[in-house]
């Protein structure tokens, strides 16, 4: 089924984090990260900062911390089974610590298809800020969408 491009410009439900030291510690782990400074609290003030800083690919993380993270390409159409990731890029204005409280910001900004309709794709741009609003990250993905029968 191809995405309909009447979808840019969707919004999606904002998602909110509380960054604990405990789950910055297991992301590290999970993505191999094995500098003190993201750590050892100790080691992070030694080099400047006031808590463990956020990793740079955490915030990806923010994004899935509503009940079904997922639910708005279920109401697009399209199933967990057919879906790829496609990129990521992340620009950050800030660092994040243990200890803020991040929300996340959503929404489609492109979609289209390739290959006569048999990948679609499905560009999300999020931001992420404090709850103060300061700017923290800007991200972008692209979601793939195998379809097995494209349209024609």
């Amino acid at each position: 089924m191809a995405i309909d491009p009447s979808v840019i410009g969707k919004e999606l439900p904002p998602a909110e984090l509380l960054v604990e030291r405990g789950r910055l510690r297991l992301f590290c782990r999970a993505i191999g990260e094995t500098d003190p400074v993201y750590l050892d609290v100790a080691t992070a003030r030694r080099a400047g900062h006031p808590d463990l800083p956020v990793p740079p690919t955490f915030f990806t993380a923010v994004g899935h911390e509503r009940p079904d993270p997922f639910d708005w390409l279920a109401e697009l159409g399209v199933g967990l089974a057919e879906v790829l990731h496609g990129e990521q890029e992340f620009t950050y204005h800030a660092m994040a610590y243990a200890g803020d409280r991040l929300v996340m910001r959503s929404r489609i900004s492109d979609a289209y298809s390739k290959k006569g309709g048999a990948l679609d794709f499905i560009v999300r741009d999020s931001t992420v800020v404090r709850l103060d609003g300061r700017a923290i990250a800007d991200l972008r993905d692209t979601i793939v969408v195998r379809n097995p029968e494209p349209a024609r």
